[in-house]
């Protein structure tokens, strides 16, 4: 896989990190360095252990479907594009009454945000694409994304909004209709 396939993989996946970040740095009075890197790190560390996980997961089956591995990937990169475009249009604002960097609420953040890059991990076991490369890529990326978004939270609410996680959704859903076409082609 090449590299600008894996970064516009990492971008896909690092939108929903983006978009929590904007809206935390958008509701913060004042953004410090200390939340920037927690929420950085948090994101960053899961959106590159998750693929991993998922790879594990799926190299246990990958033999056993060889024969229909391609469709996999894209019914689950259409699945994951299509619902975070889905989410995008839920109208629903979340308040943060205590800050989202530390404990429980950084944790749960960093889970949702990427369960994502696991299908994507599963996607890659089942194509026998190495993994340990693309997860640091997309952990690297989600890390950088993160930081901007809450760095620049509140101008970026105002101009990109929603739109963040629809774009994401249609670069993977992309992502998934190409390795369609490369496989049954």
């Amino acid at each position: 896989m090449s590299f600008i396939s894996i970064l516009v993989i990492a971008v896909g996946l690092g939108m929903d990190a983006f978009s929590v970040a904007i809206s935390i740095g958008a509701v913060s009075r004042k953004v410090s360095f200390a939340p920037v890197l927690r929420l950085s790190a948090s994101f960053g560390f899961f959106q590159f252990f998750m693929p991993l996980a998922g790879w594990l997961g799926g190299m246990t089956v990958a033999d056993h479907i060889a024969g229909f591995d391609h469709w996999i990937a894209f019914v689950l990169l259409l699945y994951v594009g299509g619902k975070m475009i889905h989410e995008s249009f839920q109208h629903e604002e979340k308040v943060h009454s205590n800050d989202p960097t530390k404990g429980l609420t950084l944790l749960m953040l960093s889970v949702a945000t990427s369960i994502d890059a696991l299908a994507v991990g599963l996607s890659l076991a089942f194509l026998k694409t190495p993994i340990l490369y693309p997860s640091i890529i997309i952990g690297v990326v989600a890390f950088i994304m993160t930081a901007l978004g809450m760095l620049f939270g509140d101008k970026l609410g105002k101009i990109f909004g929603k739109r963040v996680e629809v774009i994401g959704g249609i670069i993977l859903i992309g992502i998934g209709v190409k390795i369609l076409f490369d496989h049954v082609a």
